[in-house]
């Protein structure tokens, strides 16, 4: 244990009453909780950061757009600071105002698919004014906005670190009480390949979860983007010697685990606190420091590329590649999403219009309840 958590411990209890009188109050007054015309999919977890919710957020977006589902992703914009809340995110967007994963999303989506706001409602009424046929909005890092009603709720939970010490903030990485997650409807493991006991990640899902189904997916670095000009070069990288990583995530190890599982070795790494980076004078820092270690070019993620600028090509000698992550054996997640929104699509239909929102409080027919 940190000493700064170790000196934070008298907090922890506080905190998790305060959370729990927070969730039990969203479930004596269902009021409090606002709703909109399409269904919402929140796609979110139980620990602070770094479980791979923005890579899974794409996937979804991507596919439901592909099967038909226009949609939009909603997000807190988190680390953003704007004059205009909420805020359309498109990809001239500046990540100082959006927050680094919204831009990333925005760019990699296209228009009008990336909204922030701090009152997610607020979000979604923007995203449903710039796109009035949208057939379903996706919000990320939703599990504990309970202020917006959703239709499916997705827990992820990360493979390798799982629910950690099993305390919450600080002592632990919990945000909530693991029985928190009898409110998802379905889990969904990343890095599902480095779970050494799958047996105990179920058992604890038919402990504490709500008896909707379980997925188990893995994400890849499938290529590498040379930074400033666009060119793509195989992974690992041919004739170029070792890289050096940076990176700033909520759990950096598991992209440097990825590079080495994709046979990318490194000769060192430098971790920033999540949602932060290099300022022009850092990035060369951090090439004085891969010189150092006997490295020959960079390597960091997309979340990360995104918030380098012009100042950052100025400063940069050494070749920077940005590794692209893709999802890995998530189609069964996303066609059970698409069965889920095709029956409340049904549902709504043959009931003469009845609103979508009341439907979703009927269980499915393979017995996993819609919320």
């Amino acid at each position: 244990m940190s000493i700064l958590r170790y000196l934070a411990a008298p907090l922890s209890p506080l905190y998790g009453m305060v959370v729990r009188a927070r969730n039990r109050s969203f479930d004596a007054h269902p009021e409090r909780i606002s709703r909109v015309s399409v269904p919402v999919v929140s796609i979110g977890n139980l620990s602070a950061g770094g479980t791979g919710k923005t890579p899974l957020t794409l996937f979804l977006a991507e596919g439901l757009e592909a099967a038909g589902w226009t949609n939009t992703v909603l997000s807190r914009g988190y680390g953003g600071r704007r004059d205009i809340d909420p805020m359309s995110v498109e990809a001239d967007s500046d990540s100082r105002q959006s927050g680094d994963e919204p831009l990333l999303m925005a760019r990699r989506l296209g228009p009008e698919r990336m909204v922030v706001g701090r009152k997610r409602h607020a979000a979604a009424l923007r995203a449903l004014a710039q796109r009035p046929n949208l057939s379903c909005l996706l919000l990320d890092d939703g599990f504990q906005h309970r202020a917006l009603h959703r239709d499916l709720d997705l827990l992820v939970l990360d493979g390798v670190r799982l629910w950690g010490n099993g305390r919450m903030l600080p002592l632990g990485d919990l945000r909530e009480p693991v029985d928190s997650a009898r409110r998802a409807h379905a889990l969904v493991i990343t890095r599902a390949a480095r779970v050494k006991d799958r047996a105990r990640v179920e058992a604890w899902w038919d402990r504490h979860g709500s008896g909707g189904p379980l997925f188990w997916v893995d994400f890849t670095l499938g290529a590498l983007r040379r930074w400033g000009t666009g060119d793509h070069s195989p992974l690992p990288l041919p004739g170029m010697g070792s890289a050096f990583a940076w990176c700033g995530l909520g759990h950096p190890e598991a992209f440097y685990a990825d590079l080495l599982v994709a046979g990318q070795a490194w000769a060192g790494t430098h971790s920033y606190p999540d949602h932060q980076g290099p300022s022009p004078a850092g990035l060369a820092w951090l090439q004085a420091k891969a010189r150092d270690a006997g490295a020959a070019w960079l390597v960091c993620t997309e979340k990360d590329a995104v918030k380098l600028g012009p100042g950052h090509l100025s400063a940069l000698e050494l070749p920077l590649y940005v590794a692209e992550q893709h999802v890995v054996g998530g189609e069964p997640l996303l066609a059970w999403v698409l069965t889920g929104l095709a029956r409340l699509a049904a549902r709504s239909a043959s009931a003469d219009q009845q609103p979508l929102l009341e439907l979703g409080q009927e269980p499915a027919a393979d017995g996993h309840k819609l919320p």
